[in-house]
Order: C-alpha cells, then structure tokens, then sequence
C-alpha cells in the first residue's frame, strides 16, 4: 500500500508530532509499505514527487529528538514563507498515496480542519473525521458534551480574551487554553493572582481557556479502539505534573499499564471512556484521560483524536498489553480507519 504519513504542522505540538511520524513512517517501511513521511507545513520543494513512493530517500533522517520546550512556531512560519497551511505538493503527494496516515497532532492536525480538507480532495486518511476532531479538539464543548452525554467531567468555566476573571472561581484550579494540547498552556493557581497571571499566559496560545476545578488524586488514560477501551494506563509523574517536560523526556513519569485498580473501577472508568467517545461522534480511535480522587470519583478531562506515537507514548503501552507491538497497532489503526 502507498501510504503518505503527515506530520509537523504548526501547533505548539509540532516537535511531537514529527517523532509521531517518522515513529510510524519506520514501521510502516518494516511492514512492507510504500512510504512518505512528509512535514504538512514545510512540504516537499522538489519536482520529482511524482516518483517518491519509489525512492530509497530516508524521510525520517533528519528528524532530531523532543526538546523540553514547545517549539517557536513563528519561526517556522517564516522559514517557509508563503501562503497558506499545506506546503508544497503536499496535496499532490496524498493524491498519489491509497491512504494518508495522520501523525500530527494539536491545532490545524487534530482540530478537524485538515481532515475536512481531505474529505474534500476525496483522500483517505486515519483517525476520525472533522465533526469528532473538531468537537473533542474545544475543551469547553467537549465538557459540555461531556455533561450532556453522562460523562463525569471536572467542573469548569469559559472564558475569552477581554472578559473579567470572575470573582468566585474556587482555588486550587487549573487554567488550560481551550484548543491546546501536550499540557502547552496548562498552568495549576493557588489563588486569584497566580489566575490572572496563568491567563495572561495561556492566552498567548489561545483567544479562549478554561479555568477548571482541580482534582488531586491519580492520573489515569485510556485509549478506544471503533468504540473498544483499551487496558488503563496509569501516569504518576516523578516531579509536578504530567507537563509537556513530563510527557515527552523519558524517565519523567511512572507509567503503569494495566493500572492497578479493582475490576469494578476498571469496567467504570472504560465505560466512561467508551462514552466519551460516543458522545464526541469519534469515529476509529481516539484516547482519553481521566483524573480520580481519593474517593474514587473519576473525572474525564479530555479526548485525543490523534493520541501520541513516540517512544514514551500511551496507546502503543496500552496495545502492547493486548498483545500488539508497535508496528502491528500501526496496522491496525490503519485497518479500523478503512474501515469508517
């Protein structure tokens, strides 16, 4: 199969996702495919793109590790100058593949936009569609859809760049850019000072944020597979919390997968997951995390329609447990998408 993998981007995610992607590139190689690894933004400057899909280049070469900062996106942007989000034969590229694989991840990736594009070019592609990207991509629907639906969500606000920080937000809490993912723009407060600060921050990333009540206790994902959970994998951070820092430099974070907990929380918490990714109209696979205090009370947070693919990621952990090594979830993330 000829298999064009998107990745990099523009989102404060971009660093992530080029490991996503030539994560998966090299195992669909080892699978016998025809691959592309392309970075979505930057694109593919030279006239022979026509013939890709047969070469002998290394895409993933001159791809370099996870830094412990977020990458400075407008300095990418000038790098390429130009207009417009797909860089050059990006489109003619996926054109020529049988399927596009998805490996990015946060705004103009995972928000629905480029899946829309897709559909429209009449290009296959992995994961779920706009609708479910775009929905579980805003953590002030999602929460709504979330209470709606019946799935335990922390409480939580709205607000937009201008507004007045209201006067009783309850302390500890969590401030968080709507459309943000990795942990990028997250920021715990202890008081209305450290709230105003953390949103003068979090603004930076996003017009719109969330200030959400806090949950001490354990930290918990699980990924859905066509409407299947996975086994839990529990993530217990050496240090802070579970950050950018975090997520992406090994030996960070304890991650254990099953996770340690009764069968009835077991069932509960993949119900909740199964949920959540009904009522998000998810289609394929997508993952969710939760939070649970010490009185077990469990609280989705959010949803990942383009969960991670690195080395230190959570649905290859989750996978393995059922038997699938990287490569194999590879194809089967490829063969439920086919299948939408």
């Amino acid at each position: 199969m000829k298999i064009a993998v998107l990745a990099g981007g523009t989102s404060t995610e971009r660093d992530v996702s080029l490991i996503t992607g030539k994560m998966v590139y090299k195992a669909l190689k080892e699978n016998g495919h025809q691959v592309v690894l392309v970075d979505v933004f930057m694109g593919y400057p030279g006239e022979d793109y026509g013939t890709l899909f047969t070469s002998d280049i290394d895409f993933s070469e001159q791809i370099q590790g996870i830094t412990e900062k977020d990458p400075d996106i407008e300095a990418i942007k000038k790098k390429r100058g130009g207009e417009g989000f797909f860089g050059p034969h990006v489109l003619d590229i996926c054109h020529q593949a049988d399927l596009v694989f998805m490996g990015l991840h946060g705004a103009n990736g995972e928000d629905g936009k480029v899946q829309a594009a897709l559909d429209l070019e009449g290009i296959r592609y992995t994961g779920t569609g706009p609708l479910g990207a775009a929905v579980s991509m805003d953590k002030a629907l999602s929460k709504q859809l979330f209470r709606e639906g019946g799935v335990p969500t922390p409480y939580g606000i709205s607000l937009k760049k201008g507004q007045l920080l209201p006067q009783d937000v309850s302390y500890p809490a969590v401030v968080k850019a709507c459309n943000g993912g990795s942990s990028v723009g997250v920021y715990m407060v202890n008081d209305r000072a450290e709230c105003e600060k953390a949103l003068e921050q979090a603004y930076a990333y996003d017009d719109a944020v969330i200030i959400e009540q806090y949950i001490k206790g354990r930290e918990f994902s699980v990924g859905v597979i066509e409407g299947k959970a996975l086994p839990i994998i529990e993530i217990a951070p050496i240090e802070g919390f579970y950050d950018y820092k975090n997520k992406y430099q090994a030996g960070s974070t304890v991650e254990t997968c099953p996770a340690v907990l009764d069968e009835a929380l077991t069932k509960e918490m993949q119900h909740y997951a199964e949920l959540a990714y009904e009522v998000l109209h998810i289609t394929s696979y997508a993952r969710m995390d939760f939070m649970m205090n010490e009185k077990n009370e469990m609280f989705c947070l959010e949803a990942n329609t383009l969960p991670g693919m690195t080395p230190t990621s959570l649905l290859p952990q989750e996978a393995a447990v059922l038997g699938y090594n990287f490569n194999q979830l590879c194809e089967w993330l490829i063969e439920v998408s086919l299948r939408k």
